[in-house]
C-alpha cells in the first residue's frame, strides 16, 4: 500500500487547513469536514459500483 502523497498536493491541503489560531497548526473543524465530505464521495461511487454489479 502506497500511502504517499505527491509534494504539491501536500502543499495544498497544508496551505487548505493551516490556522494560526491554532495551538496544534492547523483547523481541526476544516480537516474534518473535508475528510467527511471526501468519505461521502468514496460512498457515493461505491453505491454507483455496487449497483453496476
Amino acid at each position: 500500500m502506497n500511502l504517499e502523497v505527491d509534494e504539491n498536493a501536500k502543499k495544498e491541503i497544508g496551505q487548505a487547513i493551516t490556522s494560526p489560531d491554532s495551538p496544534v497548526g492547523i483547523d481541526a473543524k476544516k480537516t474534518h469536514i473535508i475528510i467527511i465530505n471526501k468519505l461521502i464521495e468514496i460512498e457515493k461511487r461505491l453505491d454507483k459500483l455496487e449497483k453496476l454489479h
